[in-house]
């Protein structure tokens, strides 16, 4: 982390900023571009109340192409910057996701899943004449097909009660007391939700990691990266908001580390070979292990490999070959008779994590 700026925002244009860091550098880019709304006019309410839509000068751009060019410059100079292992989200409407999309592929990025925000209280289509737009999407990408990327399963689990969480999220827009206001009125137009980023952040860094958000806006990123152990850098060229961003970060407390603990995925657990068991007794040498269905049965040898008739190997390669299969977890597949009831290994070994400090 050594000459990076951490924890603070950089007041420069995000592709000028980026180029000045180094490179392979931070963990994770939350990126919320300009949507390039091209809005033809005032858009007033039912009522005759006009609607305070997006219309600052850093949301418009001459055309498709100028928009274009503006995309891939900065998404090459975060790609630069981003850790073999490390992750970029980048939010957008349907005015520039599909536009960014087409340039992160161009770039080499590989897209991981895409992320609907269906937003729970979305603003009315005043003038009748489309659907309501409901929702926003969210492109996750890592720097390669093959890089070894953080993704926090269980975690994400766990946030949605134990169910295994899907790619719509169903979250509110920012409003209330989370609207950051100057004088009474908005801050900033697309200020986005904590609760949006809180999820982002849980899922794909640990704490420590370094979040990088190229559009800071008034400050969303770096307010949650704080809250949950992360370090931010955030970059910003409108001293507005700056200052609000500073003011709104200085009041964040951040979570005790106790609290910042999340449910481990088995991936990041630390391995614990089958032999562990057998030379702690936990699996004694000479017991016999047995599927599910009681078809097949294997015996435990000395060295924690197990024997089937003539056959021999270990828990993965027997139960793969006990099947015909190509392969098999062998945690699962096999069982202990304990009690009368069959017990898989894979309960054996959280037991064993559990009494030898490894969990």
């Amino acid at each position: 982390m050594a000459g990076l700026p951490l924890d603070r925002i950089i007041e420069d244009d995000c592709i000028a900023a980026m180029e000045a860091l180094p490179a392979k550098s931070v963990d994770m880019i939350f990126a919320d571009p300009p949507y390039n709304l091209q809005l033809g006019g005032d858009l007033y309410r039912p009522e005759g109340g006009r609607v305070d839509a997006v219309d600052d000068a850093w949301d418009k751009f001459d055309d498709f192409s100028t928009y274009d060019r503006f995309t891939r410059r900065w998404l090459a100079a975060a790609r630069r910057i981003l850790k073999d292992d490390g992750t970029i989200w980048v939010i957008g409407s349907y005015h520039n996701i599909f536009r960014v999309g087409a340039s992160l592929q161009d770039l080499g990025f590989w897209v991981l899943n895409d992320i609907v925000w269906r937003k729970a209280n979305p603003m009315p289509n005043f003038k009748g004449t489309r659907f309501t737009n409901a929702h926003e999407t969210m492109i996750w990408c890592s720097k390669s097909e093959d890089a070894r990327y953080t993704f926090n399963y269980q975690a994400m689990k766990a946030l949605n009660e134990d169910i295994q969480m899907r790619s719509d999220w169903v979250l509110p827009i920012c409003t209330g007391g989370e609207r950051v206001k100057v004088d009474g009125i908005k801050a900033h137009p697309t200020q986005k939700p904590e609760a949006l980023l809180y999820r982002v952040l849980l899922a794909c860094t640990e704490p420590g990691a370094v979040v990088l958000d190229p559009f800071f806006g008034t400050g969303t990123t770096g307010a949650v990266a704080k809250m949950l152990g992360r370090h931010y850098i955030g970059i910003e060229r409108e001293p507005r908001y700056i200052r609000v961003a500073k003011e709104r970060i200085a009041k964040v407390q951040p979570m005790t580390d106790e609290a910042m603990a999340t449910m481990q995925s088995k991936r990041a657990q630390p391995r614990i070979p089958f032999g562990a068991l057998v030379e702690t007794g936990m699996v004694k040498a000479g017991t016999m292990l047995t599927d599910l269905s009681r078809r097949y049965r294997a015996a435990v040898r000395a060295d924690g490999s197990l024997s089937m008739a003539d056959d021999k190997g270990s828990i993965h390669q027997l139960g793969a070959r006990a099947q015909g299969a190509p392969s098999c977890n062998g945690w699962t597949f096999w069982h202990i008779e304990n009690a009368g009831k069959l017990v898989p290994l894979d309960t054996m070994r959280q037991q064993y994590r559990a009494e030898y400090g490894t969990a």
